[in-house]
């Protein structure tokens, strides 16, 4: 195999490959050998067919699959053999080939720009830490405390209020008739909650231990028989007990029904609940911080075949709207991309098998009663979990980088962190495309604690 770079221009090449006729031959020979063994024909015995009339019946089709592994073949070693990094598929247009003839091709490439990794001296990056203080932390423990609040009977003759527990039985009917699903027993509802059916709670206000109470509402429009959605429905209900919420007291009995050790491992727990919450918004300002950086310290020729890649990802419509800004998002994603993979090449940071199991087992755990569900959608997904790769290979640049620098620390009370997070997201929105927007700092959401 002869190759030569025919032409280069910016990051465009083209080389041409000549793969002599001998060659080819000899692989045309070998592959009818094999056929010997595979092709059961009338009137001989399987393995004995002569490659002859085996090349006499299929001489086309064997032709042409042995060409198409030799170009695949070729184009493979031409690129390791000219250490050439390149972007996209390579485009081969044929110029000579024929039983009998040299196979005569040009390979045009889109490369990869060459990349003069930078210093990190001047890179001026802040590390947010996120300050819990006594107030919030009390603050959110009380409202653990009312989250998980127990109930204790009220006297029989006592009415139910706002905020009571009521105990029921239930026969409903559409239209004077039963229906499936219309009988309920022992259903208990916290009153003020709404989360039975929009105004039924209001309704069960007042009402006594042993009392029948008819209540009219209107069935969910999402109801899973359509004939039902969106109609009134009379409950006649028969009130079982009425309880009203007691006051958990925060100690050590209270913590244990929670899973912490005691009073003090949960406030612990919820401190570094918090911290994560802030901190994890925060560290992606820190990121964007050296995303900017990285893309002021190098010069990156993207090449177009990459942009109109990225291009073809975004809807029709957004495309049209916003060129320019989808144009620009599409060069800077690009862009970062391949330096941040170029810092990963030079300190052979990979991405283990194990790391990525363990980021999955992470997810698993996340999402209690779907673990089946997250297993096999990595499993059916393979473009998931080679994005999921991406994801670690890009944060473990990001880790080496940031190990780098200088940090400047700087301690956020809540209020601050939160004013910072929102003013990022509006910074960046204003700048963004549609696409970028999705990668904005989430806004901050308290967690529950589960019970064990």
């Amino acid at each position: 195999m002869k190759v030569q770079v025919q032409s280069k221009k910016g990051l465009k090449t083209t080389l041409s490959i000549i793969v002599d006729k001998v060659e080819i031959k000899k692989k045309l020979d070998d592959r009818l050998l094999e056929l010997q063994n595979e092709i059961d024909l009338k009137g001989f015995r399987k393995g004995k067919v002569p490659p002859l009339v085996i090349k006499n019946q299929f001489g086309k089709a064997i032709y042409g699959d042995v060409i198409d592994k030799i170009l695949k073949e070729s184009t493979t070693k031409a690129i390791q053999d000219k250490k050439l990094k390149v972007a996209g598929q390579p485009k081969i247009d044929l110029k000579t080939f024929g039983e009998g003839k040299d196979l005569n091709f040009e390979l045009q490439l889109d490369l990869l720009p060459e990349i003069k990794l930078q210093s990190f001296e001047k890179y001026k990056v802040s590390d947010y830490q996120v300050k819990v203080s006594k107030d919030v932390l009390d603050e959110r423990l009380e409202n653990i405390s009312n989250e998980y609040k127990s109930f204790e009977d009220k006297n029989n003759d006592a009415k139910s209020e706002l905020g009571d527990q009521v105990i029921f039985n239930y026969e409903a009917k559409v239209d004077n008739k039963e229906f499936e699903g219309g009988k309920g027993k022992d259903v208990s509802i916290e009153l003020g909650k709404d989360l039975f059916l929009q105004g039924f709670d209001k309704q069960l206000i007042g009402v006594k231990k042993k009392e029948k109470k008819k209540v009219i509402s209107t069935l969910p429009k999402n109801h899973p028989k359509k004939e039902l959605a969106d109609k009134k429905a009379i409950f006649e209900c028969e009130i079982l007990n009425i309880k009203s919420p007691k006051k958990n007291k925060l100690n050590d009995e209270f913590a244990k029904k929670l899973g912490a050790k005691d009073l003090l491992d949960l406030t612990e727990k919820v401190k570094t609940q918090i911290a994560d919450q802030y901190n994890m918004a925060l560290n992606s300002i820190t990121k964007k911080e050296i995303l900017d950086q990285l893309e002021k310290s190098h010069k990156v020729d993207v090449p177009q075949n990459l942009i109109d890649n990225e291009l073809k990802l975004i809807p029709k419509n957004s495309e049209l709207k916003n060129k320019d800004k989808n144009i620009e998002s599409a060069k800077k994603r690009i862009s970062l991309g391949l330096i941040l993979n170029e810092y990963g090449e030079a300190n052979k940071i990979k991405v283990t098998e194990d790391e990525i199991k363990n980021e999955i087992q992470k997810q698993v755990k996340s999402m209690p009663g779907q673990e089946k569900f997250v297993f096999e959608y990595y499993q059916k997904n393979p473009s998931a979990t080679q994005h999921l790769q991406s994801s670690l290979y890009e944060e473990k640049i990001i880790k080496f980088i940031k190990s780098k620098i200088n940090l400047t620390k700087k301690e956020l009370t809540i209020k601050e962190a939160e004013k910072l997070i929102t003013s990022f997201n509006e910074e960046n929105k204003a700048k963004a495309s549609p696409d970028d927007k999705k990668k904005e700092a989430k806004p901050i959401k308290s967690k529950k604690i589960s019970k064990k």
